[in-house]
């Protein structure tokens, strides 16, 4: 009876226990924190979990990273720990790249880079009320950018649906989707398009560009993205989304509209378990 007993407490406890995943990463080194245990790695594709860009990395032991210069090419080892993923077994394969942070040639247009802070800008709600991106400052913040005459019937509907999941999963973040159509675009536009979806989900906001243009190309230059040919009627644009933390700092940026929803989350869990 009590091996009986014994048996069932450890077929329990096994099968209660999590596997934990782990992905294999190749990066360069940009920087290092001992203090905080962390290291940044502007890393390539990490398969099954995210796409390419900055972003740091717990390490549960600074001797993990003893050894490793900035600008070092390293591959290492991410452990996907429900608590909190960490980074670990790195190898030294050669010399990496290190991005260019040099300001000499960048104005409030450029694109910033991983930890650098998007400018203030002025844009309005659907109820024609002036927002600030400022306003919402404490909190992390994901924004995306579309039109709503979109030649792509499928593009600005499944950003716009893509972000209601995220919304609906991280009640503690902002979703901001902003129009970059200064000309078309009113607030009473975009409630008739998009008020049904945003009325799902409190964390999920809508920005209307009418009247703010340089505001709106500051914030989509910033994010990664441009437009063009609003005035022509002949729009064309690269799109970006951008996640930012409490201070409007960048911590990863998101090209194309093909980033899905399982990438974004994976982004944004390992900044919520820091």
């Amino acid at each position: 009876m009590k091996l009986l007993l014994l048996l069932f407490v450890f077929v329990i406890t096994f099968s209660c226990e999590k596997t934990k995943d782990i992905f294999f990463v190749k990066g360069s080194v940009q920087s290092m924190s001992f203090g905080k245990n962390e290291i940044i790695i502007a890393h390539d594709t990490i398969r099954g979990l995210m796409p390419p860009m900055i972003m740091p990395f717990s390490v549960l032991d600074t001797n993990d990273i003893l050894g490793i210069d900035v600008g070092d090419s390293v591959h290492f080892q991410l452990v996907w720990d429900d608590k909190k993923p960490y980074a670990t077994n790195f190898k030294i394969v050669g010399e990496g790249i290190i991005v260019d942070n040099d300001e000499f040639f960048v104005d409030e247009y450029s694109e910033k880079l991983f930890s650098q802070k998007l400018d203030d800008v002025i844009l309005l709600d659907l109820d024609s009320n002036v927002t600030t991106l400022s306003e919402s400052d404490g909190k992390i913040r994901f924004i995306s950018f579309i039109f709503s005459r979109c030649p792509m019937p499928n593009m600005c509907p499944a950003i716009m649906m893509k972000n209601n999941a995220l919304a609906s999963n991280f009640s503690e973040i902002e979703f901001i989707v902003v129009s970059f159509d200064y000309k078309y675009d009113t607030p009473s536009r975009l409630f008739q398009v998009y008020g049904s979806v945003t009325e799902q989900v409190q964390n999920l906001k809508v920005w209307s560009s009418v009247g703010h243009i340089d505001d709106v190309y500051k914030l989509i230059r910033q994010s990664g993205g441009n437009f063009w040919g609003v005035e022509k009627e002949k729009i064309g644009h690269t799109i970006s989304s951008v996640l930012i933390g409490k201070e409007r700092e960048v911590l990863g940026i998101f090209k194309g509209e093909d980033w899905t929803v399982a990438e974004v989350s994976n982004v944004i869990k390992l900044y919520l378990k820091k």
